[in-house]
């Protein structure tokens, strides 16, 4: 598990939004509402919840930086 600041990565990011899988999902509204991962997935919703936590990203970085 990763902890401290995250890397984004334009590549996966793109790759992420333009997937087949991720338009025919949308598409056949097949798409759970947000908040439902401990349904569909539980074990991925849990590591995702604590990888967000023990994290930061590049945006929240300078959030923090710059509150005023």
């Amino acid at each position: 598990m990763k902890i401290g600041l995250r890397r984004p990565s334009l590549r996966k990011s793109w790759a992420a939004r333009t997937s087949v899988r991720r338009m025919i999902r949308r598409q056949l509204g097949l798409k759970a509402p947000r908040g439902y991962g401990w349904i569909t997935h539980p074990k991925k919703a849990a590591y995702n919840r604590l990888y967000n936590r023990s994290t930061l990203s590049f945006q929240r970085l300078l959030k923090l930086l710059f509150k005023a």
